[in-house]
C-alpha cells in the first residue's frame, strides 16, 4: 500500500507508523499505518482512487480523513490502514462579496478572523471552536447559539469515485452534531472539499468586541489549560450534560489521568499523561452513573476511531 502511495505522493507526503497524539487535541493515541498530507483536491482524488482500487472504501474502518482533530479520540493501539489529512495547504478562504468560500483545511479561528477582517457579520460564534471546517461541517458544529447550519449557503464533495458534487444548505440535512456525511459514514462516504459561507456586512470594531467577549467567556468557564476535545457529551434534550455529570458527583472525577474538568463537567481533560484507554474508561463510567443518578443517557460528542474494545 505504502508503495502505491509513494508513486503518487511526494515522500514527505507519506508518513508511516505515524503518531496519532501528535493530530489531536486530546493528546492520545497510538500510530497511524499510513499518514498522507492532502494538499489539493486533485490529491485526495488521487488518493481516494488508491484506497478503492484496494478495496478499502469503509470510513472509519479502512481509512480515515482528518484535519484538525479537535473532536476525535485515537485508540492507543492507533489505526489500521490509512489517514488522509487535510493539511494546512488545503485551507485557503477567499472573499467574494459577502460570502466566503473556505477549504476544507481552514481552521474555524482563521475563517472567522478573516470574516472580521473583512468586516463580515454573522461567524464570530465559532471563533474558538478549535476544529476545522470539513470537521465542523461534519458535526454541524456550533457554540453559543450559533451552527454551520445558520451560515453555510452550499458544500462541495468528493465522492469515492472521486466525482465532486454540490450540496445546498438544506440538502446537507443538518441538525444538532448532524449532517448528510455523517449519515454516510458507513456507505458511500462523501468528504468535504470546499464550503460556501453566506454572512452579512458588518461593522469591523463590533465584530471584534462580540468574538473578544466570547473569548473571554471561554477562557472563564472552559478549561482551555488542558488537552482534550471541548465538550464530551452531546446536550441531552431538556438538560444541561455538564449539570448532569455535576450532579452526579463526578467534577473531578478521574481515571488515570483523565479527568472530569473541575472548571466545566462538560469536558473530560487530559490532566498530562492520560492514555486514550483512560479517557474511554472515564466516558464510560460518567455515562453510567449520569444513568444511574437522574435516569438520563449521555451520548458522546467525541468520535472514537479505533480498537477500544
Amino acid at each position: 500500500m505504502h508503495e502505491r502511495f509513494s508513486a503518487v505522493f511526494e515522500p514527505e507526503q507519506i508518513l508511516a507508523d505515524e503518531n496519532m497524539s501528535a493530530h489531536t487535541t486530546f493528546r492520545v493515541g497510538g500510530a497511524a499505518d499510513i499518514f498522507v498530507e492532502i494538499d489539493s483536491t486533485a490529491a485526495l482524488a488521487k488518493a481516494l482512487a488508491i484506497l478503492k482500487s484496494e478495496g478499502l472504501t469503509r470510513l472509519n474502518r479502512d481509512f480515515y480523513i482528518l484535519g484538525n482533530g479537535s473532536n476525535l479520540l485515537v485508540s492507543d493501539a492507533g489505526l489500521r490502514g490509512v489517514v488522509l489529512h487535510l493539511s494546512k495547504q488545503f485551507s485557503h478562504i477567499r472573499v467574494e462579496g459577502t460570502t466566503l468560500v473556505c477549504e476544507a483545511g481552514a481552521t474555524l479561528a482563521a475563517i472567522a478572523h478573516r470574516a472580521c477582517e473583512s468586516s463580515l457579520a454573522g461567524f464570530a460564534f465559532a471563533a474558538g471552536i478549535p476544529g476545522s471546517l470539513g470537521g465542523a461541517i461534519v458535526m454541524n458544529a456550533g457554540a453559543y447559539g450559533g451552527e454551520m447550519k445558520q451560515v453555510v449557503k452550499s458544500v462541495r464533495l468528493m465522492t469515492m469515485d472521486g466525482e465532486i458534487i454540490e450540496k445546498s444548505a438544506e440538502e446537507m440535512h443538518f441538525s444538532y452534531r448532524h449532517s448528510l456525511v455523517k449519515e454516510r459514514m458507513s456507505q458511500s462516504p462523501l468528504v468535504v472539499l470546499e464550503v460556501t459561507i453566506a454572512l452579512s456586512e458588518g461593522c469591523q470594531d463590533n465584530i471584534r468586541a462580540e468574538m473578544e467577549e466570547l473569548a473571554e467567556k471561554r477562557r472563564a468557564k472552559q478549561p482551555l489549560e488542558y488537552p482534550s476535545a471541548g465538550s464530551t457529551f452531546k446536550r441531552p434534550e431538556g438538560y444541561f450534560a455538564g449539570k448532569l455529570i455535576d450532579d452526579a458527583g463526578l467534577r473531578g472525577f478521574s481515571s488515570g489521568d483523565a479527568q472530569v474538568s473541575e472548571k466545566h463537567c462538560g469536558f473530560v481533560v487530559n490532566k498530562g499523561s492520560a492514555t486514550a484507554a483512560d479517557i474511554h474508561a472515564l466516558i464510560l463510567e460518567v455515562q453510567r452513573r449520569v444513568k444511574a443518578s437522574s435516569g438520563v443517557a449521555l451520548e458522546p460528542e467525541v468520535i472514537l476511531l479505533g480498537d477500544f474494545e
